[in-house]
């Protein structure tokens, strides 16, 4: 019969072989998936065999992460800002850079209570940890994607906030009038900025597996920033913020758009590999 650590070494050598990067942490959290325990709790456990049916299970979830399926769509969650989101394949998986994004605004934003909008919500995870973090303000998420919104909506109740109201919105193509002029004191968005021309050279988890539209904007990487740049005039109050994330080397361009939109105050702020990461500006 196959011990826990018997099964780990055999995944991860498995994984390595097939070009997956950390394949022992990988092994090690698919099978705590399996057994139900925290990946910690495998160390104690090394020594005891696994059922048949453990090791059927866990062969199927090996084959699926060996295909180069995220792990986070096999687990079925994901942790961000210390929270955790439910994630399927419908929408974009939360990642470690998108904390500045969110620390960024809860500086910002303070005691004040505040009106914000988050364009394109995805799983919720931006809206969720802005509503947990800052209590006295309302949070709107709109998304173009209703199964997405439905997977926001599980995340709402999953971690026990009241201040987030999820809308089906197109930001590209509809009109404005389901949003309230000067509405907002904050529009903030992670919006897709992989150009066309990059996209195909993005790694097979993103390409195959993530959602291609949270991804690409099947153009110049920009356009989500233009559009949402400009209507953002319409939905602000007076001073209103914006807060962008951004790809790698897209900051002097998202800047331009921003100050062609009557945004000042402009700051950038970079992440841990020293790209820049966040934007962010006031209204003039």
């Amino acid at each position: 019969m196959l011990t826990v650590l018997e099964a780990i070494n055999l995944s991860s050598e498995y994984l390595k072989k097939k070009g997956i990067e950390s394949p022992r942490f990988n092994a090690e959290m698919l099978l705590a998936h399996i057994m139900n325990f925290k990946r910690l709790n495998l160390y104690l456990a090394f020594d005891r065999p696994l059922t048949e049916v453990e090791i059927s299970n866990y062969r199927e979830l090996i084959k699926r992460r060996s295909r180069f399926e995220p792990l986070q769509y096999i687990l079925g969650s994901v942790e961000f800002f210390g929270l955790n989101f439910k994630v399927d394949p419908s929408v974009l998986i939360p990642r470690p850079e998108t904390e500045i994004l969110v620390e960024t605004i809860i500086e910002k934003v303070g005691s004040e209570p505040a009106e914000i909008l988050d364009v394109g919500t995805g799983s919720g995870n931006i809206a969720v940890s802005l509503a947990k973090n800052l209590p006295q303000s309302n949070i709107t998420g709109i998304d173009i994607n209703q199964p997405g919104l439905n997977l926001a909506e599980e995340n709402i109740k999953l971690n026990g906030v009241q201040n987030v109201r999820l809308v089906l919105h197109d930001i590209l193509n509809s009109n404005l009038e389901s949003l309230k002029r000067n509405q907002f004191d904050i529009i903030v968005s992670n919006p897709p900025y992989i150009s066309s021309d990059e996209f195909p050279r993005l790694a097979p988890e993103l390409k195959v597996y993530e959602p291609k539209d949270a991804l690409t904007d099947f153009s110049d990487g920009l356009k989500f920033y233009r559009e949402i740049s400009a209507k953002a005039k319409y939905l602000l109050k007076p001073k209103g913020k914006i807060f962008f994330e951004m790809g790698k080397g897209l900051h002097e361009d998202i800047k331009k758009i921003l100050r062609m939109n009557s945004f000042t105050k402009i700051e950038i702020k970079k992440d841990l590999q020293n790209i820049e990461r966040v934007i962010f500006g006031e209204l003039n």
